[in-house]
């Protein structure tokens, strides 16, 4: 009896361990680069997706607003350089000197949400083949590490200690 118990034991114990596939992390990271949120479908992390494409779409739209206010300020300067009235325009209460600050300042914002779009696609595509070299790693409850705190009898204080276990 004692026997079958431990034998049920042993099965329940055994983990199905998948096999070490070198290339799944280089799959991750192409079909990241490809589209993102591709190489986190592809890792089974499904809840990464909306984040993905949360924070590239809003990357470009705050690409896409610099864009039109920068162009706006840059119109109203060229018609006041050609001589042309301002018409009915929101900014032609500033001044020349204001307006091209504005310009510099929605090119640079502009610039800078290029950049961080970018930034954030690459961390995509880095997320995707770290997660991916991740799920190889063998992860077992053979090993486990197991913090105690143990009270001394004589003195009543606290004594700590560490347990490493290590079972096959």
């Amino acid at each position: 009896m004692t026997e079958q118990v431990a034998v049920k034991k042993k099965k329940r114990r055994k983990k199905k361990i998948r096999p070490y596939e070198p290339l799944a992390p280089a799959k991750a990271a192409f079909y990241s680069a490809i589209v993102p949120g591709l190489g986190q479908a592809y890792t089974g992390k499904y809840w990464k997706i909306p984040i993905v494409y949360g924070a590239i779409g809003a990357g470009i739209y705050f690409y896409t607003f610099n864009n039109d206010q920068y162009n706006e300020a840059r119109d109203l300067f060229k018609r006041r350089l050609a001589g042309l009235p301002d018409g009915d325009n929101r900014l032609s209460i500033l001044d020349n000197e204001q307006l091209i600050d504005r310009q510099r300042r929605f090119r640079r914002d502009q610039e800078l949400s290029i950049l961080i779009t970018v930034g954030l696609y690459v961390l995509n595509i880095v997320d995707a083949n770290v997660t991916a070299h991740l799920q190889q790693f063998n992860i077992s409850k053979d090993l486990s590490f197991n913090p105690k705190l143990n009270f001394n009898e004589f003195d009543a204080k606290p004594s700590y200690g560490v347990s490493l276990t290590y079972s096959f």
